[in-house]
């Protein structure tokens, strides 16, 4: 039998951790030796691995290949795996290579309509394209601006789909992407959501001001909080060759440099980060995943000097793409 120990409570993470981004004591953590280690999301009760399968990667893939990425991902520890609709035909790919594993994940998608008709339409093509009858947690996708606020929660708007789908079964649990502060700190305003997906990356925090009022809000009403970029570089720098053709953005794929990414957003009170779209990134976050440690403090200022040197995919407030 595997020795795993569980770190509960502000006492025994205190006794652990630095103080660095923020205590850890929001989160209930299961930690084996050389396996990735799992967190609790939130008040839902779940524990996910802390690294979460970005659906996005199989986007254009073969059946043979999705199969084989995610039985490596089954096999290093990952529980947790994010798809949706508007990654192609990443459902199609990712219902059948899971279906053995359905019973043993935690599976999340996601839509991008903003009213209660086309939510609820999309909901049930996405659970016939992931062979599956419920998704686990169903979220808003990449909401961004006040007017998609406004439209998800009018008389016709998607929350409606939501709770319908919770209430049938379709759904345990309900939550969002957001790619803005402001639409992030609206939707937590709107609606007691269980989970929040957010980008949490190194650069975007200490030189953009993007992500501390959003991880304080979340923290405050007790959601389960999930990281998108934790391994995003920089925007594609002008000519540069497109090595991840999923990706709009550059990903880490330097070993230390990734690992440095991880471990800032993993320092956080995150459950899970997921990753890229691009299997090699996938690949080497299961490798880099068992060496996580929180920052030292003179890693923190490293890395916030390091910061100042990059191009942000994200500030706040709000400017360029969102």
């Amino acid at each position: 039998m595997k020795r795993r120990t569980f770190l509960k409570g502000a006492a025994s993470a205190a006794a652990m951790l630095t103080s660095f981004p923020a205590t850890l004591s929001a989160v209930e953590r299961e930690v084996a030796p050389g396996r990735i280690e799992r967190r609790s999301l939130g008040r839902t009760g779940e524990k996910l691995s802390l690294i979460g399968f970005g659906g996005l990667a199989l986007k254009g893939s073969t059946p043979e290949g999705a199969g084989q990425l995610v039985r490596e991902a089954i096999e290093a520890g990952v529980n947790y795996f994010d798809v949706a609709p508007s990654y192609g035909d990443a459902e199609e790919r990712l219902g059948p290579a899971l279906a053995p594993f359905r019973h043993q994940v935690f599976l999340a998608c996601k839509t991008t309509e903003r009213h209660q008709a086309g939510a609820a339409s999309e909901l049930d093509r996405s659970l016939d394209h992931l062979r599956t009858d419920h998704v686990d947690l169903y979220q808003l996708h990449a909401v961004t601006t006040p007017a998609e606020v406004e439209a998800i929660f009018s008389a016709e708007g998607a929350i409606h789909a939501f709770t319908a789908a919770q209430k049938a079964g379709k759904a345990r649990f309900l939550g969002f992407s957001a790619h803005s502060v402001e639409a992030a700190m609206a939707l937590m305003d709107r609606f007691d959501f269980d989970t929040i997906l957010f980008p949490v990356n190194y650069a975007t925090w200490n030189a953009g001001n993007f992500g501390p009022q959003v991880l304080a809000r979340a923290r405050e009403k007790t959601m389960g909080i999930l990281a998108l970029k934790a391994l995003a570089k920089r925007p594609w720098p002008k000519d540069a060759p497109h090595f991840a053709p999923n990706c709009w953005y550059e990903p880490m794929t330097d070993p230390e440099e990734a690992l440095l990414g991880l471990r800032f957003t993993l320092s956080h009170p995150v459950t899970a980060a997921v990753t890229p779209a691009h299997p090699p990134c996938l690949q080497l976050a299961l490798k880099l995943a068992p060496r996580f440690t929180p920052l030292q403090p003179d890693e923190v200022e490293a890395m916030k000097r390091k910061a100042m040197t990059v191009g942000l995919l994200f500030k706040y407030p709000r400017e360029g793409r969102g």
